[in-house]
């Protein structure tokens, strides 16, 4: 209990004064159980705040050289075992341990951002449950020696590889134009060029060379197959030329039938065939030309 002062005041006697006079100096009854209650009240809350500081530490992992997972480095902090980033992470370098992966996880997409001294982005790079998309003036695929292998921007696409494999069941389709020294397939497969709904054409300043070693050479089409050759000629160089679809002309000499024609040629470019005889019979099939 906290003690009652008590003040004695001495006066000077007076006639008819009794004697000295005793004055209570202090706090005393419900104003001191007041103030006893809010100091109890007030160590009891230290004592609850400074074991919560405790439980933290203790759960947080705290120590001299980080927290939890987080260890303070000379070279940087270092994380062990998985870390989630609830806000934007910023940091100049992220690598893994030593012989270990990095992994980047994320319930919806990763998004890499570089951006410049006005935080304008210059080149970004999307990884998402659909797609993986990228952004920027150019894209570069190299080998670790340096080598180009895959460019792209708005002008040109380059392959520098030095063989470009299309796996696909339906081959390769070009809505434009392409450009390429040698186009050639695997050993032992069938190469096709094919136009289903349109023309194909194939054009070179200094000539067309097809080359079959191995195999047969086959070119079909619906309608029309054109071999034009303006300043130069058209040589066809083999063992054996067959033209099997000729039409026959109408003509029969008298005698033995014969097994022996001649080709003709129309005004307009177009052959038959012509049962020889002892002269020309070609003026006598002139109806094949109508």
């Amino acid at each position: 209990m906290m003690p009652q002062e008590q003040y004695t005041h001495h006066r000077s006697p007076m006639p008819g004064s009794e004697g000295p006079q005793v004055y209570k100096v202090g706090i005393y009854g419900w104003r001191k159980r007041c103030l006893y209650f809010f100091v109890l009240l007030l160590m009891i809350l230290i004592l609850v705040n400074l074991a919560m500081t405790i439980w933290i530490l203790k759960v947080m992992n705290f120590t001299i050289d980080g927290m939890g997972n987080l260890r303070i480095t000379e070279k940087g902090l270092k994380l062990e075992g998985d870390s989630e980033f609830l806000q934007p992470l910023y940091a100049k370098e992220i690598q893994s341990r030593p012989g270990n992966a990095l992994y980047f996880k994320s319930a919806r997409n990763v998004t890499v951002n570089i951006l410049n001294d006005q935080t304008k982005v210059l080149t970004q790079l999307i990884t998402g449950p659909k797609a993986v998309e990228a952004y920027g003036k150019k894209f570069e695929v190299k080998t670790v020696s340096g080598k180009l292998l895959f460019s792209a921007d708005d002008n040109e696409v380059v392959v520098g590889a030095e063989r470009l494999r299309v796996l696909g069941a339906e081959g390769t389709v070009f809505p434009k134009s392409i450009e390429t020294p040698n186009v050639r397939a695997d050993p032992f497969k069938e190469l096709r060029l094919e136009s289903p709904t349109r023309s194909l054409v194939m054009e070179a300043p200094k000539g067309v060379e097809i080359n079959a070693e191995a195999g047969n050479m086959e070119a079909t089409c619906r309608t029309e197959l054109r071999l034009e050759s303006k300043d130069g000629e058209i040589k066809l160089d083999a063992a054996k030329i067959k033209l099997p679809r000729l039409p026959h002309g109408s003509y029969t000499p008298t005698g033995a039938r014969q097994k022996v024609f001649e080709i003709c040629v129309c005004a307009n470019g177009r052959l038959f065939l012509s049962q020889a005889g002892a002269g020309s019979t070609c003026q006598i099939n002139t109806s094949v030309c109508l």
